[in-house]
């Protein structure tokens, strides 16, 4: 019976959320249907198993959720990201269409803007350029996925993407895990990616399809539909409801005002990382008053967390003249982290009641018992929990808040680094979590003004099969060389 609880609380989750029902009411539901079955205490379950993992969720990594949002807000309306995006396209033209697509969305997303804000600058600048390449529209949200989506989010190493701070305190390790396994991946989702799109394209321009017409909805139609919103809350960490308020300019500033504060993401990660924070004296942490913690459980997430600070400073300083209504724009980006951020620690409380029922210790020893190691068991735990939550963060967490500290156990009794399963890990929520009832995915389509029937194949390629394989090459070459 406790089996049947587990499941058909899963299964509600999933049906009500994909109908746009709210993760905030439907997680604490699916997590009592599930204790109910267990004939657990409910209300024990409810206030301290699920709120008590929920909170646990928010202490570690709300500050994440709101200085990405906030410096992705003070970047659109800056005008900064179109900058950049607009001196990509311009440099690469339309007969380099489709690169110069990913190239811009790689270039913000690596830099630390939120997902959602490139979505809506990248969409109208995607379909100029399509239209005057004669490119069909389809392609476009594969386009972009690839750029966003796909080896900046999960891969590259340094990324401040939430995903990649997740594994952070449960392994101790930093943004920069496993470096060289990580360009490897991303080498080879963005080379998979360009291939198949390229095909795509030549075998259009075969058979005579063109870029088709129709025009994507507005963003003020878009930010107004409350079951998109809903799906997009738990799938990403910015609220669109958000895009629509604060001012944007219509001014935007030279590229090189534009890139800066990217390149002070990525250098002040890099720098507090590998240098500043390892020689800092941090013994005070061990004191009781700080709950007897280390600068390995902290300090990945305090390298991201300063980087976006500095980032943030660096906008207002260099573009805040640009900027039309500072004080709207900041709210717009704090306001836009609360939705994601409880939406997330929602399905980490789910899944936290989940764990603790006694029948939940069969599916653990199932999924431990996978052969190839901890490895591949990570990258298949992993990858169930993000598909079936639609949700990378959410599913990633879940999957290391239950098994976490076993797999990390297991590494270390046969010398693995932690550095390797965070990166496999990382990789691997960001695969099937672009199923159909993703909320990013379902926002991208509307922004672009597509279908799943029309571009779903090409978005499961570029997003789906090119991290596959990239997930199984870093699984196959740590296993054999070590992380590196």
């Amino acid at each position: 019976m406790g089996l049947v609880g587990m499941l058909g609380g899963l299964g509600l989750l999933i049906a009500f959320a994909f109908r746009g029902w709210s993760v905030l009411l439907l997680a604490p539901i699916a997590a009592l249907v599930a204790a109910l079955f267990s004939r657990e205490p409910l209300l024990a379950h409810w206030t301290l198993t699920f709120m008590g993992s929920a909170a646990e969720f928010l202490a570690r990594f709300f500050p994440l959720f709101l200085l990405g949002a906030v410096f992705g807000k003070l970047m659109e309306d800056s005008g900064s990201v179109t900058s950049i995006a607009t001196f990509v396209t311009q440099r690469l033209g339309p007969q380099r269409a489709m690169l110069a697509v990913v190239l811009a969305g790689a270039l913000v997303t690596y830099g630390g803007v939120s997902l959602f804000v490139a979505f809506f600058v990248l969409a109208p600048m995607a379909q100029e350029l399509f239209r005057r390449a004669n490119i069909p529209r389809r392609l476009m949200p594969a386009a972009i996925v690839l750029g966003t989506s796909t080896f900046t989010m999960s891969a590259l190493p340094g990324t401040p993407s939430i995903q990649n701070a997740i594994p952070m305190p449960f392994f101790g390790t930093t943004p920069f895990a496993a470096p060289g396994l990580g360009i490897l991946a991303s080498l080879i989702m963005l080379g998979f990616g360009m291939w198949w799109l390229g095909r795509e394209e030549r075998v259009a321009r075969k058979i005579g399809e063109g870029f088709g017409g129709g025009a994507p909805p507005s963003a003020e139609h878009l930010a107004s539909d409350e079951k998109l919103r809903e799906r997009a809350a738990t799938a990403r960490e910015f609220d669109p409801a958000e895009i629509v308020h604060g001012k944007q300019t219509d001014m935007p500033p030279p590229i090189a005002r534009a890139a800066l504060p990217l390149v002070v993401v990525i250098a002040v990660n890099f720098a507090m990382s590998l240098f500043i924070l390892p020689a800092l004296d941090t013994r005070y942490l061990a004191e009781p008053r700080f709950g007897g913690a280390s600068i390995a459980d902290l300090g990945g997430v305090w390298a991201v967390i300063t980087a976006l600070t500095c980032a943030i400073a660096t906008v207002v300083a260099v573009a805040h003249r640009r900027v039309p209504d500072l004080r709207a724009t900041m709210d717009a980006g704090a306001n836009a982290a609360v939705l994601p951020a409880m939406s997330v620690a929602s399905l980490v409380g789910f899944g936290a009641v989940v764990a603790a029922m006694p029948a939940f210790a069969a599916v653990r020893d199932a999924v431990l018992g996978i052969g190839g190691g901890p490895l591949v068991s990570l990258a298949v735990a992993t990858n169930l929990l993000a598909a079936l939550t639609g949700s990378a963060s959410g599913g990633l967490t879940i999957a290391l808040d239950a098994l976490g500290a076993t797999y990390l156990e297991r590494a270390t009794s046969i010398g693995l680094d932690p550095g390797l399963l965070h990166r496999v890990a990382v990789i691997g929520s960001g695969t099937l979590d672009s199923l159909p009832h993703n909320g990013a995915v379902v926002t991208l389509l509307a922004v672009c003004g597509s279908t799943h029937r029309e571009s779903y194949r090409d978005i499961v390629m570029v997003g789906i099969v090119g991290a596959v394989i990239a997930l199984i090459a870093v699984i196959v070459v740590g296993s054999m060389v070590g992380s590196f």
